[in-house]
């Protein structure tokens, strides 16, 4: 396959070492990453909707979403590290897709699965600014409805050399160049923040 990109290369790191277990997800703990996805649920109602989990790991949001009764019409998870999408698939779940591919380096892979919601949960973390804020931008142009994507805001959890951190009031000023609709949380984890861009609903 060759060399693999930096954004990717801390998870392969991880995956060698951990196989498909948590420390391959470069979360600090479950209970950290269990605080960002209820964020998210917070922030966009996900019942019935068709979502695209990018970066998803071993789609633990799914598992998380179901743990809680909450029944999305499909989800769909895009991952670049063959062990962790391995997983992902391994489990079973209905309406699930597993999709292994780099997501930078394929974006049409955002577009093709017509999602309603596009989640990004810590799979934008290792990214540069450039990387950062094209990814961002591609995506909110592929989701029906609705990007949703956490990120670090400070140097407070960014202590890695792969974490690259953004100040959430220049990704705000972003978000609203694209939208009209945006919402944000930060009470749940000091040093991190969650966004949501909607789109104006057709007719």
């Amino acid at each position: 396959m060759g060399e693999r990109p930096d954004y990717l290369e801390p998870y392969e790191r991880a995956a060698r070492r951990h196989g498909a277990g948590f420390g391959s997800l470069l979360w600090a703990s479950p209970q950290t990453q269990a605080l960002r996805f209820e964020a998210m649920r917070r922030l966009v109602d996900l019942t019935g909707k068709r979502l695209l989990d990018v970066g998803c790991g071993r789609a633990d949001l799914l598992d998380y979403l179901l743990a809680r009764k909450v029944r999305v019409a499909s989800y769909t998870g895009i991952e670049g590290v063959a062990t962790l999408a391995e997983a992902a698939r391994a489990k079973g779940h209905p309406q699930c897709e597993i999709i292994e591919a780099d997501f930078i380096a394929q974006p049409q892979q955002l577009a093709a699965a017509r999602a309603d919601v596009i989640l990004f949960s810590g799979s934008l973390n290792t990214m540069d600014s450039s990387g950062f804020y094209s990814t961002l931008s591609r995506a909110y142009d592929a989701a029906r409805e609705t990007l949703v994507f956490n990120f670090l805001c400070s140097s407070r959890l960014a202590g890695a050399d792969y974490l690259v951190w953004h100040p959430a009031d220049e990704v705000m000023a972003f978000a609203r160049t694209l939208s009209d609709r945006v919402r944000k949380l930060e009470d749940y984890l000091p040093g991190d923040c969650t966004v949501a861009m909607g789109k104006a609903a057709e007719g």
